[in-house]
């Protein structure tokens, strides 16, 4: 009997020390529960501070990145890029960034900087003059685009009108066109004795043609016998320069951007023949004209700038604008010019600063 109970007794004890054993093993699991408890309690205050930090970028402020394409470096396009740019920055500061590039007048190269922009995916796309601005519309049709120093959007491009107003589309911006009437009474003013006008200007350029084509009939209404005299490219306006000087009393050049890259072979030819030039603007101008009535090209970048502003602002949409004007006209001349072919200019005339 006694054997019996300590047998007994023995099984009990066994059994005793397993079920501590299995408790113990039970606390120790709970014991790394806890801790995948705590763990998860870890990761998901870190997942509310992710997402307090993407919250708080979702409040930061907004930055935009701006493509521009300048088809060549020349003081006018370099003026209204700059004025666009500072437009922008005024308003926006750091918030805004530039992708700024310059084609070097090569039409090729503004459509490999315009497709850049579009794999960039800019926000907005600058394109200064025609040839940018024909690079761009190529590129995209989501993407807002505004031109500067653009005579005629309409002949740039290639629509049923030549009336600037709102495009509607991606497309808007500024016009460089001062008024050619009163480019024709500037002739007239300032050589009324002219019988001779040469219109010099590069026929590969559709806002060229139109100028020489609106201002020849203001002319010839004022009893002018206008000539057109039409280069293809760079390798032909020498030939074609003299030409011009040797039939001509006066010649006149629009806002033509082969013109306005080589003024110097134009003033090397036009100078010693003593054959004056007016331009269409006061880059020209001040390379080898002698007078111009000229918008500000800066002013002009300016007003483009505020229109960026309030498209990227969503102040307003891009098809919703009106292509805008600098409607400030000054009358410029070039004092050594003037002073080589012994020409006297009349009151009201402002010297381009050299």
């Amino acid at each position: 009997m006694k054997k019996i109970s300590k047998l007994l007794a023995l099984v009990l004890a066994l059994a005793m020390m397993l079920a501590l054993v299995a408790c113990g093993g039970s606390s120790g699991n709970g014991g790394n529960g806890s801790n995948g408890g705590n763990n998860s309690q870890q990761d998901g205050d870190n997942q509310g501070n992710n997402g307090g930090d993407s919250q708080q970028g979702g409040d930061a402020e907004k930055t935009y990145l701006v493509g521009i394409c300048q088809l060549a470096p020349h003081p006018a396009l370099d003026l209204a890029t700059q004025g666009f740019k500072d437009a922008l920055t005024e308003a926006l500061g750091d918030a805004v960034k530039f992708d700024e590039q310059n084609a070097g007048g090569d039409g090729a190269n503004c459509t490999t900087i315009v497709d850049g922009f579009v794999s960039e995916n800019v926000d907005l796309m600058l394109a200064n003059a025609t040839g940018a601005l024909t690079a761009a519309a190529s590129a995209t049709d989501t993407i807002p685009i505004l031109g500067t120093a653009i005579t005629n959007y309409g002949v740039a491009l290639n629509l049923d009108t030549t009336e600037d107003k709102v495009l509607g589309g991606n497309i808007s911006g500024t016009s460089d066109l001062a008024p050619l009437d009163q480019q024709a009474a500037m002739i007239q003013e300032l050589f009324p004795d002219a019988k001779n006008v040469g219109l010099l200007y590069c026929s590969a350029e559709p806002n060229s043609v139109f100028q020489i084509e609106t201002i020849k009939g203001y002319l010839e209404d004022m009893g002018y016998t206008c000539t057109p005299y039409a280069f293809a490219d760079v390798n032909d306006l020498p030939s074609v320069t003299q030409s011009a000087a040797d039939a001509s009393d006066v010649i006149y050049i629009p806002t033509d951007n082969t013109a306005a890259n080589n003024t110097d072979a134009i003033a090397n030819i036009v100078l010693p023949a003593k054959v004056p030039v007016v331009a269409g603007e006061s880059g020209i101008c001040s390379g080898c004209g002698v007078a111009t009535l000229s918008i500000s090209y800066y002013e002009l970048g300016q007003i483009t700038g505020q229109m960026a502003v309030d498209i990227l602002t969503g102040k307003t949409t891009v098809s919703e604008t009106a292509i805008g004007f600098d409607t400030t006209l000054d009358k410029l001349y070039n004092a050594a010019n003037c002073e080589a072919l012994d020409i006297t200019i009349p009151e009201g005339y402002t010297a381009i600063a050299e």
